[in-house]
C-alpha cells in the first residue's frame, strides 16, 4: 500500500507545476464522485464513478453507469441528466479536499463504474495524478480489457479488487451479456501484476448462490498468485428503482435477498479454498 505523509497539501500544489499538462488535461466521462465511503478499500476514500461497462449484469445496482453515452433518468419526480464529461484536473480538485482524511485512516482514491478500463487514459492520468500527490489508489473491476489497458493501467494501482461472478462461461454471459474467459484469463495476469488483489463476487440467486459454485470461484481465486483475500458480496435490490428511471426493465424482479443462513453456508463453502473470507466489502 502506498505510504502517507505530511505535507501531502505542499506536494499536490507542487504537482500542478511539475506534472504535464497534457495529464492534467486529460478528459473523461464519469456520473458521481462520492466523498467519505468507508467501502471500495481501506481507510476513508473517495470513489470516482466512470461511465461506461462491457457487461451487462443483470443485478447492477449502478445501471446508469453502463452506457457511456450521456443520460436522462427520472428519480424521485425529477429528471436528472447522468454523466459528465471532466478533466483529471477537476477530479484532482474535488479528490485533494480529503487529503488530511486519507492520510489519517490510511484511505485514498477508488475508481470504480461502470469499468474504469472502459476509459484507460483517463483512469490512467488520474491514477498517476494521485500517486504524485501521495493519494493511495485502488480500482473496483470486472477484468474485461486488453492486455495492452492493463498494462497501462494496473501499475498505477496499489490495490485491485476484483470480480469473478462465475466459472461457467455459459452462465456468466446469460447473466452479464459476456462470457467469462478473457476475465478468468486476465485475473491470473493482473493478480501476476498487481502487489495487492482482492476477489470479490457478488451473489445472486438463481446465478451463483449454490455452495458448489462459490466453492469453484473460491477454489479459482487461491490458486491466483498472491491472492489471499474474497469477499462474498450478497444480493441486494437498492438499484431496482434506477431501472425504472432509465425506461428499463430490472430483469431480477421478484427475487429476494439471500437469507443469512444461506449465507453462512456460502461462507463456509469459500473458507474451505484456504482463503481468508469475508462476508461484505
Amino acid at each position: 500500500m502506498r505510504r502517507f505523509f505530511g505535507g501531502a497539501l505542499t506536494k499536490t500544489n507542487k504537482l500542478k507545476e511539475e506534472m504535464p499538462m497534457e495529464t492534467l488535461d486529460t478528459q473523461g466521462r464519469i456520473f458521481d464522485i462520492q466523498r467519505f465511503s468507508v467501502h471500495d478499500g481501506s481507510g476513508i476514500r473517495t470513489i470516482v464513478f466512470l461511465k461506461g461497462c462491457a457487461l451487462r449484469c443483470r443485478w447492477c445496482c449502478n445501471p446508469e453507469s453502463q452506457e457511456y453515452k450521456i443520460q436522462k433518468m427520472i428519480r424521485a419526480g425529477k429528471t436528472e441528466i447522468i454523466g459528465r464529461d471532466v478533466s483529471v484536473r477537476e477530479v484532482m480538485e474535488e479528490v485533494e479536499k480529503d487529503i488530511p482524511y486519507y492520510d489519517r485512516s490510511g484511505g485514498g482514491v477508488t475508481l470504480s463504474g461502470g469499468e474504469a478500463l472502459c476509459q484507460p487514459e483517463f483512469a490512467e492520468s488520474i491514477l498517476r495524478a494521485c500517486h504524485e500527490s501521495g493519494i493511495n489508489t485502488a480500482v473496483e473491476t470486472t477484468g474485461f480489457a486488453e492486455k495492452r489497458v492493463l498494462d497501462r493501467v494496473i501499475p498505477h494501482v496499489d490495490y485491485v479488487l476484483m470480480d469473478i461472478k462465475h466459472i461457467n462461461s455459459k452462465k456468466h454471459k446469460e447473466f452479464t451479456g459476456q462470457p467469462n474467459e478473457l476475465i478468468l484469463e486476465n485475473a491470473a495476469y493482473i493478480a501476476e501484476l498487481s502487489e495487492n488483489m482482492t476477489v470479490r463476487v457478488p451473489v445472486i440467486p438463481t446465478f451463483n448462490d449454490t455452495e458448489q459454485e462459490i466453492r469453484d470461484i473460491a477454489c479459482f481465486a487461491a490458486r491466483l498468485s498472491k491472492v489471499t483475500r474474497l469477499h462474498l458480496l450478497p444480493y441486494h435490490r437498492l438499484g431496482r428503482d434506477k431501472y425504472t428511471g432509465l425506461g428499463r426493465e430490472y430483469l431480477l424482479d421478484g427475487i429476494e435477498p439471500i437469507p443469512s443462513e444461506k449465507i453462512n453456508a456460502l461462507y463456509e463453502a469459500a473458507c474451505e479454498s484456504g482463503l481468508i473470507v469475508q462476508i461484505g466489502g
